[in-house]
């Protein structure tokens, strides 16, 4: 059961999918801009690098992407020839139908003999900027739909690999053929399975359109442009995502429940009642749990079940994940052994999810409990990848050493994601230091000799901490007494059991704070 809860009340758009009502994937997007991975810009080279085999792509952002020789795909040169024909209206057609490529370029080439400053090339975004890095750029397109991708300037037919059944397999490679523009390849998505054909047929027609837009543009444009855009984050996860398991889509945004909708009429029409507008008083990711979820699973350390927790800490390099099993009793080592493989398993489908909620891309290292059975280590190792087949970043996982380590490479698209779960101390606003706390009652008094000479309260009631609370009122010749002897007045003294050790307010007749 897959839930969408969308908040889009403040300055960006809070995206939180949950799977069985566990958060499981959380993105954030700035209201009015689109998303960049994904995006496909007419650039132009400014230098190359030959000790990298690479070139650095002007797009229009203040740093220049980075397009290594390995990601220009075989087809460079139809694309530059590609681009020149249209942009000079030597290739009128809108589709490559009868478009002549070019022989493919040398895997093993170097980037000054296909490339030169100026030269002008069709790119697409792969990953956004991390730390001092622009973006990594490809110039091998796809265009992605829900149930296909088309690759331009190739002529090949591809399947899912999480397809496994060889008769699927088969009638979908055949069906994809027969459907297939000319001089361009299709990828058949895992959302295809079962699929019928007219489906998929309607999906490479809405590609191709798009692909002829972008054609039209380069006829016009000079670079840097932005000549075909990849969708909001929100309809990317509903292209990616949106299945019969999808059984609501909470949005707090009438605007954006319209827009969903529209999307949806395209992709899923008899999904359109999913969509729900939130209107309810309390906060919507308070009222669905959501605020709590992100409170107890980010940070450096993340409880899991059986008292047990995981340690994550973040370098330069990579990522490390440690598990601890907590207290526990001393037993036997069979005992030790399974309960360490109790441990690990849990951990295992956490350290899954916490993977995809913060997008922990590169280098991940975990530290299991070691494990003396090889069985278990294999186990262990079988449920890492099972629950890691959610994940829709590419990854790689090694089985765990003798010592019980994992290691895992995960695709670094876009930054980590990164909350800060510890709140400022109420006492020291987060400075570590608090005022003296001899001078505490002090300060009260000062404020009490102004609100009784200066203001003329008539009735004042002040609330502090129990334990200040009884040092004013406790003995015969309290603090409280001879406050009564001084004004002439009663002034109520009340414990506040919310109240840090030196927070203290001033309360009216009507039980109004009194701010001072």
């Amino acid at each position: 059961m897959h839930e969408l809860i969308i908040d889009a009340e403040g300055s960006d758009v809070t995206i939180a999918l949950l799977e069985d009502k566990k958060l499981a994937e959380l993105t954030y997007e700035k209201k009015g801009t689109v998303y960049a991975v994904g995006d496909i810009y007419l650039g132009r080279v400014k230098k190359t690098l030959p000790s990298l085999n690479a070139a650095f792509i002007d797009i229009g952002y203040e740093k220049e992407g980075f397009l290594h020789y390995t990601d220009l795909g075989p087809q460079l040169s139809s694309q530059v020839k590609f681009i020149k024909s249209v942009s000079s209206n030597k290739y009128p057609e809108g589709n490559l139908t009868h478009f002549e490529l070019e022989p493919d370029i040398d895997k093993a080439g170097k980037i000054n003999d296909v490339l030169a400053p100026n030269n002008w090339i069709l790119v697409q975004i792969v990953k956004e900027p991390i730390s001092t890095k622009g973006h990594r750029l490809s110039s091998e397109i796809s265009v992605p739909g829900r149930f296909v991708v088309l690759t331009p300037f190739v002529d090949t037919v591809s399947i899912s690999a999480k397809i496994k059944g060889a008769e699927e397999r088969t009638r979908l490679r055949k069906l994809a053929a027969s459907i297939k523009p000319k001089n361009m390849g299709i990828i058949v998505r895992t959302a295809a399975e079962n699929c019928p054909v007219a489906d998929l047929d309607n999906d490479v027609q809405e590609i191709v359109s798009r692909w002829k837009a972008c054609n039209e543009l380069l006829r016009t444009v000079t670079p840097p442009f932005k000549v075909l855009g990849e969708m909001d984050r929100t309809s990317t996860i509903l292209r990616d995502l949106l299945s019969p398991n999808f059984n609501s889509i909470n949005v707090n945004s009438t605007a954006l429940a319209e827009e969903i909708k529209s999307y949806l009429r395209t992709i899923a029409p008899d999904q359109l009642d999913i969509v729900k507008s939130y209107r309810g008083k309390m906060p919507i990711f308070e009222h669905f749990g959501v605020d709590k979820q992100i409170k107890s699973v980010f940070g450096k350390t993340v409880n899991i079940a059986g008292g047990a927790y995981l340690i994550i800490e973040h370098t330069e390099a990579m990522h490390v994940i440690d598990i601890n099993s907590g207290v526990r009793k001393k037993t036997d080592d069979e005992s030790q052994e399974a309960h360490a493989m109790q441990v690990n398993m849990t951990a295992a489908k956490e350290i899954a999810r916490q993977l995809r909620l913060r997008d922990m891309g590169g280098i991940v290292v975990i530290d299991f409990i070691d494990m003396k059975n090889p069985q278990h280590r294999k186990d262990l190792y079988e449920c890492l990848k099972e629950e890691m087949k959610r994940d829709r970043a590419k990854h790689t996982i090694l089985p765990p050493s003798k010592f019980g380590i994992v290691q895992i490479t995960r695709q670094r698209v876009r930054p980590e994601t990164n909350i800060i779960t510890a709140e400022k101390c109420p006492a020291c606003d987060g400075s570590g230091e608090i005022t003296a706390s001899i001078l505490l009652t002090d300060e009260i008094e000062n404020n009490l000799r102004y609100l009784m000479r200066e203001q003329n309260e008539k009735s004042v009631t002040l609330q502090t901490h129990p334990f200040v609370c009884a040092y004013l009122t406790k003995g015969l010749l309290s603090t409280k007494r001879k406050w009564f002897l001084k004004y002439k007045r009663i002034i109520k003294v009340l414990p506040n059991n919310k109240y840090h050790l030196l927070e203290y307010h001033f309360y009216n007749k009507a039980g109004d704070i009194i701010k001072i």
